[in-house]
């Protein structure tokens, strides 16, 4: 996905293939957990964190939140380099920058256009 591939027509929506690109994306960032886990990675240094790292602040179990940062991964919002035993996270930020784009996007579509079922005045 680029962003020129998120892009929106002036008068249009994204298209069938933009939605299906960034639903995914959407779907992983809309879990408390794992929005807070990209937040954990995003807030250490180079925007990289081992799980041990990361994992003091959640009550959770180490595979509970491996299973987490895969989701992250698959969906391309962090990438992951093994480093002797540890795993490492990074933010994608590419990938943020993307969807920055978009909700921009949207919101400047929504800003800069009247209602089309409101008269103009």
């Amino acid at each position: 996905m680029s962003n020129k591939n998120l892009l929106l027509s002036p008068g249009r929506g994204l298209s069938g293939d933009q939605t299906r690109a960034v639903a995914p994306l959407l779907k992983a960032l809309a879990d408390p957990v794992r929005l807070r886990l990209l937040s954990e990675v995003a807030a250490r240094p180079g925007g990289e964190a081992c799980v041990c790292d990361i994992s003091g602040p959640f009550d959770l179990s180490q595979p509970t939140i491996s299973h987490h940062l895969k989701v992250l991964r698959q969906a391309g919002l962090v990438t992951s380099e093994r480093r002797a035993t540890w795993v490492y996270y990074r933010v994608n930020i590419e990938v943020l920058q993307q969807l920055s784009g978009l909700l921009s996007g949207l919101t400047a579509a929504v800003m800069g256009e009247s209602r089309s079922c409101e008269p103009d005045q």
